[in-house]
């Protein structure tokens, strides 16, 4: 379609708003580069590992790696719903998403490949309760956004992505490689490029959370579809959890699958409930919420 207005020669940028103040903080925190990143202790490290402790963070990698490829492939539709709907700050900011999500495939390969000596077919690692959100929920929700672009749809493919995937799947890896790599003071190449990529999800995610927000201050009626979405792969995303301890008896590293579904649980709890309050605020309260969250962050 042909353009007939661009918002900078209208309107002018709207500085204020939550999408282009995340917008900033990823010009200011998030241009990192893989490629710099120093791994030859993190190789020498993982030479000194047992069987048991490389196969561990094998299969967290490999999770990992597979589900930032995934929504560097699906994305693509959410930004062009929000771009068609004219929302320039929030497609501004969504182009970081993009390519963040493309460096972090680059990072975690880079472990792969230059410290775990990985083989090259690592889906052994990748569990019927993996597959079922990052092989299927997560392209079915994104993709249907390019056949139908309504408020519900693009409520359910921010819950599956940024509320299951990220807030909850992805937040609880990083947490395990923390874990991990603090207490045995080991790979400290990972453990930066894993600090760099928490700062990037974290505003992802931040994102997300206005996202719905937004969505329900405008129409009050998508609440039950976040509400089954999330609700509905909650299980899924602990026996997410469940599955990477099921290999293990004791767990490598001194880890407990208790500590880590604890986790996964409270992540998904404290993010159900910012979304469930947004039904009772207008839009500018989501905004004034949102820009107050984003300021105590930074404090």
């Amino acid at each position: 379609m042909p353009h007939t207005t661009f918002t900078t020669t209208t309107r002018g940028l709207r500085r204020d708003t939550p999408p282009m103040l995340l917008f900033e903080r990823a010009k200011r925190f998030g241009v990192w580069n893989p490629s710099d990143l120093d791994l030859s202790q993190d190789k020498a490290d993982w030479a000194k590992l047992s069987p048991e402790e490389k196969d561990i963070i094998l299969r967290l990698t490999s999770m990992f790696v597979a589900g930032e490829e995934a929504v560097t492939l699906d994305l693509l539709p959410l930004i062009r719903v929000v771009a068609n709907e004219g929302r320039t700050e929030e497609e501004l900011y969504l182009t970081t998403f993009l390519w963040e999500e493309a460096k972090h495939v680059d990072f975690f390969s880079r472990v792969l490949t230059e410290v775990c000596e990985a083989p090259a077919d690592l889906t052994v690692y990748q569990s019927p309760n993996y597959r079922r959100i990052v092989y299927e929920a997560l392209p079915e929700a994104l993709c249907a956004l390019e056949a139908d672009s309504s408020p519900r749809v693009q409520a359910r493919a921010s819950a599956v992505y940024n509320m299951i995937v990220e807030g909850m799947l992805a937040e609880t890896g990083y947490h395990a490689y923390f874990t991990i790599m603090d207490r045995f003071g080991m790979m400290p190449g990972t453990r930066e490029g894993v600090s760099k990529l928490k700062l990037d999800e974290s505003r992802h995610i931040a994102y997300g959370v206005y996202l719905l927000s937004r969505l329900m201050a405008e129409d009050p009626s998508v609440w039950p579809t976040v509400e089954a979405t999330m609700n509905d792969l909650f299980p899924v995303g602990l026996g997410v959890v469940t599955d990477i301890f099921s290999h293990y008896d004791p767990p490598p590293f001194g880890v407990t699958q208790d500590e880590f579904l604890g986790y996964a649980a409270s992540q998904f709890q404290k993010r159900f409930q910012r979304i469930q309050r947004a039904r009772d605020l207008s839009l500018e309260q989501v905004n004034e919420e949102t820009r107050a969250i984003l300021d105590a962050n930074d404090a």
